[in-house]
């Protein structure tokens, strides 16, 4: 079982508040991600759950047992961090089994425990070598595998793969991702990267600024955010706003050159993903817009689009399009795909 429950968990540094009234329930087995931007308080979170931040208010509850004020030691979890922190003097077995050995579990039970670990991280061939020898996604394995001769309740992740490049760290989220499907183990883990949240969770939790903005699974967050601070946080890149105006007891999209198209939803923003915006021919679309920077990423293409607003429109096409910089064309946006926002952020249903 691997159950974590959090109720009105708060956090002061001093006078400070960082982390503020958080309420949230983690099921045994789930996959959860905690996920904003820098200084919104996801890892001192992970850190009190973990034992290692004293929690300032509130409750934390593993199996439904209060371990508020328990040491790390006593809470059954374990936790990876960005660095390895591997021993340089010890082999790769040696480095897994140290906290069984220090706990003085006998011989062959590290020995068996250990073996196991390597086998579901395929790090069998490297168990006679040191650190030094090994790749930094090997390193990474190691560190999950010391977590996982441990048996723990609960795995905590701290942005275990920002110390990697790019094809290490596609290789190590696959890595992740079967392991809890071999494991099924409770699993919390912090990232900034969108992508490994998507990619990663059952459920992710956006922060801001110390509160949750919410809680659901990537497909909920990316297709109905909350508010207006999750719609551009999730998606990559970010969900396009753009300011409505009201004119004959009507609400408008406004666009480039006065154009506007209609809606009855009572709001102050409209936003719509890049892939939800039509290109159509000059003067056939909802307004125009002129293309101003071109960004082929391969299978998709990017257009950095002017339509006469300050901000500018991001459409996603496909990567084989032969569109040029400074061409105009027209755009459509389609209303099924359209969020509301009202005066406070908030997404307004339909």
């Amino acid at each position: 079982m691997g159950s974590i429950a959090l109720k009105s968990v708060e956090k002061w540094f001093g006078n400070v508040q960082v982390i503020k009234g958080i309420d949230l329930n983690i099921q045994d087995g789930e996959f959860v991600v905690f996920v904003g931007p820098s200084g919104c308080g996801k890892s001192t979170l992970l850190r009190m759950i973990g034992g290692l931040e004293d929690t300032s208010r509130g409750a934390i509850a593993i199996n439904g047992t209060d371990v508020t004020d328990h040491p790390p030691s006593k809470r059954g979890l374990t936790m990876v961090f960005q660095s390895y922190a591997l021993y340089p003097h010890l082999s790769v077995a040696e480095n897994m089994g140290f906290s069984l050995k220090v706990a003085g579990a006998p011989k062959p039970e590290i020995k068996e425990r250990v073996e196991h670990a390597a086998q579901v991280l395929k790090l069998t061939d490297f168990l006679d070598r040191r650190p030094k020898d090994l790749s930094g996604g090997q390193r990474q394995r190691v560190a999950i595998g010391r977590s996982i001769v441990r048996d723990p309740t609960a795995f905590l992740f701290d942005e275990p793969l920002s110390n990697l490049d790019a094809a290490l760290r596609v290789e190590m989220r696959y890595e992740i991702a079967k392991l809890h499907q071999k494991l099924k183990r409770t699993m919390i883990y912090v990232t900034h990267d969108q992508v490994e949240a998507m990619t990663l969770a059952d459920r992710i939790v956006v922060l801001e600024y110390g509160h949750i903005a919410q809680v659901g699974t990537p497909r909920k967050l990316y297709e109905s955010p909350a508010n207006l601070f999750v719609a551009q946080f999730i998606g990559s890149p970010k969900m396009n706003i753009l300011p409505c105006s009201i004119s004959d007891g009507q609400y408008h999209l406004t666009a480039g050159g006065g154009a506007s198209y209609p809606f009855t939803q009572s709001a102050k923003h409209v936003g719509i993903r890049p892939e939800h915006i039509q290109l159509t021919t000059s003067n056939t679309g909802q307004c125009d817009a002129r293309v101003e920077v071109i960004e082929y990423l391969g299978a998709d293409t990017f257009l950095i689009m002017d339509y006469g607003s300050t901000e500018k429109l991001t459409v996603r096409v496909s990567g084989d399009t032969d569109l040029e910089v400074g061409q105009t064309v027209g755009l459509h946006f389609k209303p099924e795909y359209l969020h509301f926002f009202d005066d406070s952020d908030q997404r307004v249903s339909r």
